[in-house]
């Protein structure tokens, strides 16, 4: 089983894509007026979903030959902070830009502090889109690329200020072509509203496409599309989505697997409950049971370790030492803000609104999310 865990520990590589840009301590600053431009546009997450969990010591099992729950799980609270913070980017680019006192439908053009380039900034007001209205558009270009196919655009704002709703599109090669010169094709979109619903009293949607795949043998994890729903309401926090790695493989040559997952905590207690499921890319299914239960962790990793102990050694693994090499997979998993408590069992009752909460949520569609397209109005 020692052999096993190497294995593992090695196939388990974090992404670091826009790391920089998506660190939780990121202070975001901005101007006090800032005009007519949305105050928030994101939904925060409790830090015992979204932080990094490989650097937390596990307070689970810890036998020699039991995987570490922090293990299992630092992907998707990794995954869970990426999306988070591609909000926090642009929220800083709304903070970077109010400086200019955007108060009124507009044009300017000025030189980025980040790449040196003139940039174009042109605010509509009343515009149309998706079959909305919205009350103002914002739009920032690449002076010197607006003839190119993609217009030169590098972000684009539509919203209404009271109460807060909107979508922002970015393109993060044409703000800055210095940062992310090796990523000229990645875009987010970012969906945030305050107007309350039934079930929310204000949510976001996050969805990353096109992030450049580097070579397998260097990060066969490289995270290439990703979807998130976070919904607040009062205290909870509910997320759910799936990010989308075509070139993931653990034991066995197989590639291309989905994070798919479910979420919620408590923002003030700082506790979260998540259940993750890992199905093809590929796979066309809506089904909650297929995507988290037939495919869940514990269930493609079993199956995993025993086709590669079978073509290693000829006889398949012992199931009693596969059980505890695999106990901290069981559903669903359980967290505080020092990271991974317990697995399959609620340690303690606070937990078991949030684990109730969890079996009405539903990730997307993998094979969706894996053809993840996002463009520019």
């Amino acid at each position: 089983m020692k052999n096993l865990r190497i294995y593992f520990s090695v196939s388990l590589v974090v992404v670091a894509l826009f790391s920089q840009s998506c660190q939780k301590n990121e202070v975001i600053e901005q101007k006090a007026d800032t005009g007519i431009l949305p105050e928030r546009f994101k939904v925060d997450i409790p830090t015992s979903l979204s932080s990094n969990q490989s650097k937390i010591k596990s307070a689970s099992v810890s036998n020699a030959d039991t995987i570490k729950g922090n293990e299992i799980y630092k992907h998707l609270n990794f995954f869970i902070a990426v999306g988070e913070g591609a909000s926090d980017i642009v929220e800083k680019i709304i903070g970077s830009i109010a400086l200019y006192q955007i108060n009124r439908p507009m044009v300017i053009s000025y030189q980025s502090d980040d790449d040196n380039r003139v940039k174009n900034l042109v605010v509509k007001e009343n515009v149309e889109y998706n079959g909305r209205q919205w009350k103002y558009m914002l739009t920032i270009t690449d002076a010197a690329s607006e003839g190119e196919t993609d217009g030169g655009k590098g972000m684009q704002i539509l919203w209404n200020p009271s109460p807060i709703e909107g979508i922002a599109i970015l393109r993060p090669y044409n703000i800055d072509r210095v940062k992310n010169l090796s990523s000229l094709d990645a875009i987010f979109r970012i969906e945030y509203s305050e107007v309350p619903t039934n079930e929310y009293d204000s949510h976001m949607v996050v969805e990353i496409a096109n992030l450049p795949m580097p070579d397998a043998r260097i990060d066969q994890f490289a995270l290439h599309s990703m979807k998130m729903f976070v919904g607040k309401k009062g205290d909870v926090v509910d997320v759910y989505g799936n990010s989308d790695h075509p070139n993931a493989k653990f034991f066995t040559e197989s590639t291309g697997f989905d994070w798919a997952f479910t979420a919620s905590g408590f923002i003030a207690e700082n506790i979260g409950v998540a259940e993750v499921g890992l199905p093809p890319c590929t796979l066309d299914k809506n089904d909650r049971k297929v995507i988290l239960e037939d495919y869940s962790i514990k269930s493609v990793l079993s199956k995993q370790i025993n086709d590669w102990f079978y073509g290693v050694y000829g006889v398949h693994i012992d199931a009693n030492d596969l059980s505890q090499y695999l106990q901290n997979a069981d559903a669903p998993g359980y967290f505080n803000n020092g990271g991974f408590v317990s697995a399959g069992t609620s340690p303690d009752a606070k937990y078991n609104a949030l684990s109730n909460r969890i079996k009405l949520l539903t990730p997307f569609n993998p094979k969706l999310v894996n053809e993840l397209a996002i463009d520019f109005k």
